[in-house]
């Protein structure tokens, strides 16, 4: 089943791919880099070498080097987590998911924002109906 292997992602392999969505593409040094407390760089390379075998990375030789690209995109990546979130802890519930959001945030939606998600709601509306 695809996106089946997203789930099984390590700390440290959501910490690489969180590095290459932020940077587009990356080297194992560049990921090396942006790791807070990284282990070695063959440590590293292996775990790349691991998230493309789960098919969430590939590369390409630029110069001298690899370069890692993220296989989906970003949001594609996103939306899925979030359906799994949804399926995990808000019995697959929207409405759930978006009233936890709205008690556990640290600040008040200003009125642009609360219009725009009336908007979305809206919207979200005419499309199920």
């Amino acid at each position: 089943m695809p996106g089946q292997s997203q789930i099984h992602l390590s700390r440290r392999e959501r910490q690489i791919m969180d590095i290459i969505y932020r940077r587009g593409k990356a080297s194992v040094t560049e990921v090396l880099e942006d790791l807070p407390d990284p282990p070695s760089y063959s440590a590293i390379r292996a775990l790349m070498r691991i998230l493309e075998e789960k098919r969430h990375l590939k590369h390409k030789k630029q110069g001298p080097r690899y370069v890692y690209l993220p296989t989906r995109s970003h949001q594609s990546a996103a939306r899925s987590a979030l359906k799994r979130v949804l399926r995990t802890f808000f019995e697959g519930s929207s409405e759930k998911a978006v009233a936890a959001l709205l008690e556990v945030s640290d600040s008040e939606l200003s009125e642009e924002e609360l219009d725009r998600l009336a908007g979305l709601i809206e919207k979200a509306g005419k499309k199920g109906g």
